[in-house]
């Protein structure tokens, strides 16, 4: 049985589906769609499978083609990519990976902390304000960097309330986000070799991970929360 992969045709068929995002299109092709989103899954769960040598993962999403427009000025039905998230074990384990397949260079993976709530956010930062040398020896270790890069995502302009704007750790408390994102070209997705470069890419995060959760189950004494 051949190993699972993104094929061509998947980035063909989306190709196509940008320049008929209809209800007629899709329909008339929604067979061919099944069979391609049938694949998909078989990679998106060898990701898992691999995620799951290393981590704990307890949920996959693979999301539906549908766009949701009630609420969106654009109003084409269909979504041009395939997006898949996992999720670790809660409450231990804090972090999630995302892969989104795209055509025209546009497939990426992600990882980290999209939307923190208000309390984890608060603990981090305070976490940071604290100690910053932990982090930071992450975030600079060559490999590390090598991969994934620095953070992205939205931050504050200034200092939130009750920290102090001059602090020497104020670049990581202003972040509202702290997500790591790794770019792949159309040759990269559906060559014999991205799985496992995505595989190793989303381990390589795990140092990153094991910090975030270790402060996102303790409070600032060290002291367990769950």
């Amino acid at each position: 049985m051949a190993t699972p992969k993104f094929s061509k045709d998947i980035l063909d068929f989306f190709n196509k589906l940008e320049k008929n995002n209809d209800r007629d299109w899709f329909n008339d092709h929604k067979t061919e769609f099944k069979k391609l989103e049938a694949k998909a899954k078989e990679a998106y769960n060898l990701i898992k499978e691999n995620l799951n040598k290393h981590d704990v993962i307890e949920g996959f999403k693979l999301f539906r083609i549908y766009r949701d427009v009630r609420f969106s000025k654009n109003k084409l039905p269909y979504k041009t990519h395939f997006g898949g998230s996992f999720k670790r074990k809660k409450p231990e384990l804090r972090g999630g990976y995302y892969l989104h397949i795209q055509p025209n260079n546009k497939s990426f993976i992600a990882t980290g902390f999209w939307e923190p709530n208000k309390e984890d956010l608060l603990r981090i930062r305070r976490e940071f304000e604290q100690d910053d040398s932990e982090i930071r020896a992450i975030l600079s270790q060559k490999q590390f960097q090598s991969i994934w890069g620095p953070f992205v995502g939205d931050e504050l302009k200034t200092a939130p309330r009750d920290f102090d704007k001059q602090h020497a750790a104020i670049d990581l408390i202003r972040k509202k986000q702290f997500i790591f994102v790794k770019n792949y070209t159309d040759d990269e997705v559906i060559s014999d070799q991205f799985i496992d470069d995505v595989s190793a890419s989303f381990k390589a995060i795990r140092p990153f991970f094991d910090y975030m959760s270790d402060v996102l189950t303790t409070n600032l004494n060290g002291e367990s929360t769950i």
